[in-house]
């Protein structure tokens, strides 16, 4: 036996459920085997992951980096170390901060979190404006102290490189620090054409986000501002998320790095979504609800059609008041996969018409 998930037949099943669900890629499996030789010492105090976690943070134009286990690990410890008690963050009604990590800021942080309409998961300017205005600043209520931006977005959606300007300077006009969210950050640098540190660029703390872009399980946190350093290593700790054999959290990001393969992953992952989109998105029953701007495609296809297709394929059901669906693609998704899945998808909702 393989171990593989597999169908009843013995074939791995593969679908289009989240891009974690993907496997690793092989040149992350060849550098941790790499590693995996002699002792060295734990907890990241060895050359190699010293000298990693630098380059990491050189890439995203920060001054440190910091491994940890997953993304919301990332993005606690990150607003943890930007905020005191009496603190609070603001976030997108849709931020996985908020929507996604099970309470984790307020439980683990005891973090406070101020929550802004975005229709389409992108925070405006004018929208942060307005709760930042809605009452001034007393003891009887907390201070907004961090403006975290999802970057891509839970919607599937990028912001611009103007929009996040526009964000950031508003943010640090309020004496606010600005996180960025970046479990997808590589998608968007893609879609925006640019470099991860231009993507990021007037950003204070990036959870940059390796798992959902073919890593085993490894996020980075990046500081910009060197003053959010003092305390990381401690709040690393305190939070649960301080590997002992770093070595092998620092080999899957010195592959990511290698030869553009970040690059090269979000590139295809991102491709195979727009692949989806054209192969789906004129079908009688399909509706696409989102701008395709990332590896994500969201529609609307009626419950029976949706409850056809889950016998064979992976995929979430986003909203159950409307029938929208999330279909998610990755950096292992391909075009066959995409090509069975959107037969599929034909089938079903024409069934689901009859």
């Amino acid at each position: 036996m393989s171990g593989a998930p597999a169908e009843a037949g013995g074939e791995p099943r593969r679908g289009f459920a989240s891009d974690n669900t993907a496997t690793i890629h092989p040149a992350v499996l060849e550098r941790i085997a790499a590693v995996n030789a002699g002792h060295a010492f734990g907890y990241g105090h060895d050359p190699y992951s010293t000298a990693v976690a630098a380059r990491v943070a050189a890439e995203l134009g920060g001054t440190e980096a910091f491994f940890v286990f997953n993304g919301s690990g990332a993005n606690v410890v990150s607003l943890r170390a930007c905020c005191r008690p009496w603190q609070a963050v603001v976030c997108s009604e849709h931020a996985h901060i908020h929507t996604d990590e099970s309470g984790a800021p307020e439980a683990v942080g005891g973090l406070k979190l101020l929550t802004v309409t975005a229709p389409d998961g992108r925070l405006s300017p004018d929208a942060v404006a307005d709760l930042l205005a809605f009452r001034e600043a007393d003891e009887h209520a907390v201070l907004p102290r961090v403006l975290s931006i999802t970057q891509s977005t839970e919607l599937g959606t990028v912001h611009s490189r103007s929009a996040f300007a526009a964000l950031t300077d508003l943010a640090h006009e309020h004496g606010m620090l600005v996180h960025v969210d970046g479990a997808r950050l590589a998608n968007a640098a893609v879609t925006r054409g640019v470099s991860l540190a231009e993507l990021v660029e007037g950003a204070d703390i990036v959870s940059f986000g390796g798992t959902k872009n073919g890593l085993m399980g490894a996020e980075a946190i990046v500081v910009l501002n060197p003053a959010l350093t003092e305390g990381m290593l401690w709040l690393r700790k305190q939070s649960l998320q301080l590997a002992s054999k770093m070595r092998f959290l620092a080999a899957q990001f010195d592959a990511l790095l290698d030869d553009g393969l970040w690059q090269a992953n979000a590139a295809h992952a991102n491709g195979m979504a727009q692949r989806l989109a054209a192969a789906v998105g004129d079908l009688p029953g399909v509706q696409i609800t989102r701008p395709v701007e990332a590896n994500a495609v969201f529609a609307v296809i009626a419950r029976n059609a949706r409850e056809r297709l889950l016998g064979a394929f992976d995929f979430y059901p986003w909203d159950e008041r409307t029938g929208e669906v999330r279909w998610m693609c990755s950096w292992d998704t391909t075009a066959a996969d995409v090509d069975a899945f959107a037969a599929a998808v034909a089938d079903a909702t024409a069934v689901a018409r009859v």
